[in-house]
């Protein structure tokens, strides 16, 4: 496997990641207000055009420039309103924007740069508006010499890592102390999110990682593959391998055998805190206290919290269930359904007969019904009759085809030569140069 400006990390520091909210400054009446910074550039008959500084394609010394927020309702018309732009031109913008970028995904919270040009009279006009998509490219809307609308893209670089982690207390928590990037932890957790339910991690599980960060200006802008992990939960080892099939929408991950890491059904339709009642054909129950049948498993979280359905499937029935509360059942098979009870609200556009997909939010945790408190009472069926979500089998996904086992094979021997390489350099950093403070 070729990776440019490969770098060996051992323990990056914790990059924060996200949008960076509106600072706030006090006002002349004591009052708060968002910042809205304003950089005065220099006249254009002042400066040396063999010296100018350039953003984004931007000849940034010839212009002040304003620094905002997007704000609740500021659609793109009404953001070019507030920045002195017509509505005429406002739609030029737009509809030379239609095959770079969709002004309707301008988002609340992403901050933009309003770039001003004085004409003869002395007035401000915008002469650019840039608007940061996300942390690696802007949208540039250029008026002077337009319109014409194109993406900034900033270059990134590829960095090998190799880490090794221990759970104490939570996967994300001890994942950035370790020096990590949070992104990791999230990375696992989706390749993992079929074997291992991550909302029931016990201290003492860990996992080593093999796998690639794209970088910019120096921070992690994504964990863009995981060459070897092996994550050991409960005693239990499981380990994954990066190998693309070139199979649209295939898997990209398998264990030693070569066996899919993505199967029929997720461990877990949410994220919870605890399992507040598990599966029993004697439960006394909490409102009634009459011993009875409890053929689900009960997660506690709080209201709110998204449920996701475990598989494919297609809705069979929406509504309110007496004691169950709102609730939605899910055939996924001829031989499995499932159903998520006193749900607080349905997912959007959640109706019998819709088709939904492994991971799609089809509600969120409330307290309908019969309950104590806000909680999801989980329900599988298999051949119509009631299994114990967490002692279920998932039925496997397909394996790779043995035409592809040979260069599998070299893949997965690859990944270990890189692991034992990195392996010895972590340890040696950490049993002689750490020490020294090099």
């Amino acid at each position: 496997m070729r990776l440019k400006n490969i770098v060996l990390v051992v323990a990056a520091a914790f990059l924060a990641f996200g949008c960076t909210p509106a600072k706030e400054i006090p006002g002349q009446d004591g009052t708060s207000e968002k910042t809205v910074r304003k950089h005065t550039r220099a006249k254009k008959a002042e400066v040396d055009t063999t010296a100018l500084t350039y953003e984004h394609g931007i000849p940034v010394d010839l212009y002040s420039v304003d620094d905002g927020v997007v704000e609740e309702g500021d659609y793109f018309s009404v953001l070019m309103e507030k920045l002195g732009v017509g509505q005429a031109t406002a739609n030029e913008l737009i509809e030379a924007s239609r095959k770079v970028f969709n002004v309707k995904d301008i988002r609340v919270g992403n901050h933009y740069h309003a770039y001003y040009s004085p004409d003869t009279t002395g007035d401000d006009n915008l002469a650019y508006f840039v608007y940061d998509r996300d942390r690696r490219s802007v949208v540039v809307f250029a008026l002077e010499d337009g319109p014409k609308v194109y993406i900034d893209e900033e270059e990134t670089i590829e960095r090998l890592h190799y880490d090794e982690v221990t759970i104490n207390n939570s996967l994300w928590y001890d994942t950035q102390k370790a020096g990590c990037s949070p992104l990791l932890a999230i990375k696992l957790s989706d390749i993992f999110a079929w074997t291992i339910d991550f909302f029931g991690l016990q201290k003492g599980d860990s996992y080593k990682a093999v796998y690639v960060t794209e970088e910019c200006d120096g921070q992690v802008m994504e964990v863009s593959k995981v060459l070897y992990a092996s994550f050991i939960h409960a005693g239990k080892e499981y380990q994954a391998y990066f190998f693309d099939e070139g199979k649209a929408g295939g898997n990209k991950y398998w264990n030693e055998k070569g066996e899919g890491s993505r199967k029929a059904f997720l461990k877990a339709p949410l994220k919870y805190s605890r399992i507040s009642s598990g599966f029993s054909y004697a439960r006394r129950h909490p409102v009634t206290r009459r011993v009875q049948p409890h053929t689900g498993v009960d997660y506690a979280a709080p209201k709110g919290t998204p449920v996701v359905s475990i598989g494919d499937g297609v809705v069979t029935r929406v509504g309110y269930a007496g004691a169950g509360g709102n609730t939605v059942h899910i055939q996924h098979t001829r031989n499995y359904r499932t159903a998520y009870l006193h749900l607080s609200k349905y997912g959007k556009g959640i109706r019998p007969g819709v088709r939904v997909s492994q991971g799609q939010v089809i509600g969120y945790v409330g307290a309908t019904g019969r309950c104590t408190g806000p909680h999801l009472d989980f329900r599988i069926w298999e051949n119509d009759k009631p299994i114990n979500p967490l002692k279920m089998i998932t039925p496997p996904a397909d394996p790779i085809s043995k035409e592809k086992m040979p260069a599998f094979e070299k893949a997965k021997a690859h990944a270990f030569e890189i692991r034992d390489s990195l392996q010895v350099v972590s340890y040696y950093r950490q049993a002689v140069l750490d020490p020294l403070g090099e």
